[in-house]
């Protein structure tokens, strides 16, 4: 999924911008995943105002899927959580929520300021997806939620307690885990220990898709991927937008078999036509994605999401 542009579909609905001067819904509200924005001068309050303007609208109980865009000034002021969290009884039908869509030209991924979003789980019990952008302030207190089935961190740097903690929480229905790890530089301090307990997966059972992408360490991560018990129950497996090399494909070729995966995506590496063309080789039936191959410079790596 880019940051560069607008997704024009989420949760399997396409997207509808809410505009505020229309006066009924521009769109059946329960056959679209409905985005709410302002921009960088609106204020706090006039975002509520919008998101009530919004509510009076579109019957939130219809409502499936929501985006919160941009609330103001993104790189200042944090995500509106605690509002959600108000008017989350209203939206009874919820299942998807994407918090903060917002483009590099609203604001970079490591300016959004994000905030505790564990009361989130509490206020949409029945919520199956949430993708979070940017971890800047973000927490997570380990909570227990057992209908989410798609969790996505997407991050230029994530940090390690952020790892930790998703680590700890009780998600016996979740199928698709997506953690956009990033670089140092931008607070990525993740370390492989971190990941042992995801990557042990007991408490993931369900799980079916393992997306550990944008990885400065995709090297390491592809070392301890390969023997991770989590993987033999996987069908996809996502290392995609990071730094992955030559090193990181031997590894994931002399671990496990990885032939019942139906899907494996590198795309966006350093991996060498070579190493590539064995790896194409060794797994017959599987979809490898390897696009997008990078010129692999001395010292010139670089993930594709940082600042």
């Amino acid at each position: 999924m880019a940051i560069y542009q607008h997704i024009t579909e989420f949760a399997g609905l396409p997207v509808t911008v809410f505009d505020p001067e229309s006066a009924a819904p521009t769109a059946d509200p329960a056959a679209t995943a409905w985005r709410v924005e302002g921009d960088y001068e609106t204020s706090t309050d006039e975002f509520r105002e919008l998101f009530e303007k919004f509510l009076a609208v579109v019957d939130p109980a219809q409502v499936r899927a929501l985006i919160i865009g941009q609330w103001g000034e993104a790189y200042e002021e944090s995500a509106p959580v605690e509002m959600l969290v108000e008017f989350a009884p209203r939206f009874t039908g919820l299942r998807a929520l994407f918090l903060a869509e917002l483009t590099m030209e609203e604001s970079e991924i490591s300016w959004i300021q994000q905030a505790d979003v564990t009361p989130l789980f509490t206020a949409f019990p029945e919520l199956e997806i949430l993708r979070v952008r940017g971890t800047e302030g973000m927490e997570l207190t380990p909570v227990r939620h057992t209908a989410l089935r798609e969790f996505a961190i997407e991050s230029g740097g994530l940090p390690g307690r952020i790892v930790r903690q998703v680590a700890e929480c009780d998600l016996p229905g979740l199928t698709h885990l997506e953690l956009w790890l990033g670089t140092d530089n931008y607070g990525g301090d993740a370390t492989i220990d971190d990941f042992a307990p995801i990557l042990a997966g007991g408490r993931l059972p369900a799980l079916r898709h393992l997306g550990l992408r944008n990885a400065e360490i995709a090297d390491q991560v592809a070392a301890a991927v390969a023997g991770a018990p989590v993987v033999a129950r996987l069908e996809v497996l996502d290392m995609s937008l990071g730094m992955l090399g030559d090193e990181g494909v031997a590894a994931l070729l002399s671990g496990q078999p990885l032939t019942h995966l139906k899907r494996l995506d590198l795309h966006r590496h350093y991996i060498s036509d070579e190493v590539g063309a064995r790896l194409t080789a060794e797994l017959p039936g599987v979809e490898v994605d390897l696009s997008d191959q990078q010129k692999d410079r001395p010292g010139d790596r670089y993930v594709a999401v940082s600042e």
